[in-house]
């Protein structure tokens, strides 16, 4: 591990806090007309996941910070006018197209290891997916020959499991989702040439993406540069001190000393001078988050930012539930405040399970329900299970 440079300025867990909000476009004005386009760009990556429940996470991440922008607007900004492609960064993300070099070094140790995923790749079905690709434009899998009812690796026929490896390679471009169903283009044919042409070091590839995990962050430990793009230590350890970050501490971020992190330049001007200046305010979000949501899907993170434990249940047993299936964090005052568990029954939003830290919250959570009910186009409320029961008849007044 490289040593760190000492700090030269050492900020609280509140403003550090108050920075990563300000970075993650949810502390001040919305920039509304940058649109989804311009949240994506400032994010450098949002998650994606199949789990639909208020809406898919993709579309969460927007609304988040822009509120009730058009969820058709949202799919017409990620997918196919070749702004955006999708790729392994977090996990599988959507990217900005502008990102598409700095990936190279992903694709070079995908080739490098060879086959992936532990299968085998029939040359001739690897060779036959390009040229139908590079007959008849973009295809899904479906229309590949290759999809299955099941969505199990092992149950992927051979032309699926090509055009997977075309993928990892960047023989070949997702920038598009039809119904869900990845749709695959040549590279060659969809990413713009003067993108598809650069061929950066894994140096290069390193630095900016380190650097761009920074800015989206605010301010960072070595471990939260790490998880952002899914990085290895002995990257970011190579690059940190080229990436335009600088070093800094945190107190109270730990028990002990100051933690030492890494913060955007920017970031720390936007602040203002780290003395509560006016520069350094602005208006927090209220609003639910999705638990992929790159504010807090680190986990270890949002526990030392928020004092949060989160984690998704979504797999977990019923019966061993705490907070519910989806149960989405209540960010209001720049703070985790609750959970609320959604689901959706025609024209209801329903909120299956709620918790709140105080109830002092319960305005900021019935201005989230009321939005994200009004977003996803359901007229009424429905609370099942409230962690306090006394606040039952209050919610209600509010809702109504």
């Amino acid at each position: 591990m490289t040593a760190l440079p000492p700090p030269e300025l050492t900020l609280t867990a509140d403003q550090a806090r108050r920075i990563a909000l300000r970075a993650q476009g949810l502390l001040g004005v919305p920039d509304r007309r940058a649109g989804v386009g311009g949240v994506l760009k400032r994010l450098g990556a949002v998650q994606l996941d199949t789990i639909s429940v208020l809406a898919r996470s993709h579309e969460l991440v927007p609304y988040a910070r822009l509120g009730a922008v058009g969820r058709p607007a949202v799919e017409r900004a990620y997918w196919g006018a070749a702004t955006s492609f999708e790729y392994w960064s977090h996990a599988a993300c959507v990217l900005p197209i502008e990102q598409w070099p700095l990936f190279a070094f992903r694709r070079r140790a995908y080739r490098a290891r060879g086959n992936l995923w532990n299968h085998q790749v029939d040359p001739q079905a690897y060779r036959a997916v390009l040229d139908r690709l590079r007959a008849e434009g973009p295809l899904t899998s479906t229309e590949l020959g290759g999809a299955k009812r099941t969505a199990e690796w092992w149950d992927w026929s051979d032309s699926k499991i090509a055009v997977e490896r075309a993928l990892a390679f960047g023989d070949v471009v997702c920038t598009e989702r039809r119904s869900w169903k990845r749709v695959y283009a040549l590279a060659e044919q969809t990413v713009p040439a003067e993108l598809l042409d650069r061929d950066p070091s894994d140096a290069e590839c390193l630095t900016r993406l380190v650097g761009q995990a920074g800015r989206a962050l605010g301010v960072a430990t070595r471990a939260d540069l790490l998880d952002y793009h899914r990085l290895k230590s002995a990257q970011v350890d190579a690059v940190l001190a080229d990436s335009g970050l600088v070093p800094v501490a945190v107190a109270g971020w730990g028990t002990g000393a100051p933690t030492p992190a890494w913060a955007d330049p920017a970031a720390l001007a936007a602040e203002g001078s780290i003395d509560g200046s006016a520069a350094g305010r602005g208006r927090h979000r209220t609003t639910l988050l999705s638990p992929f949501d790159s504010l807090i899907w680190d986990r270890a993170r949002t526990e030392r930012m928020f004092g949060m434990s989160h984690r998704l249940e979504a797999y977990t047993p019923r019966h061993k539930r705490t907070h519910g299936y989806f149960a989405m964090p209540l960010l209001a005052g720049g703070k985790l405040v609750g959970r609320v568990d959604p689901a959706r029954e025609r024209g209801v939003l329903v909120a299956r399970q709620i918790s709140l830290d105080s109830p002092a919250r319960l305005p900021a959570l019935a201005q989230a329900l009321r939005e994200a009910a009004d977003w996803v186009g359901c007229s009424l409320v429905r609370v099942e299970e409230l962690s306090d029961e006394k606040l039952r008849a209050p919610l209600t007044r509010l809702l109504a």
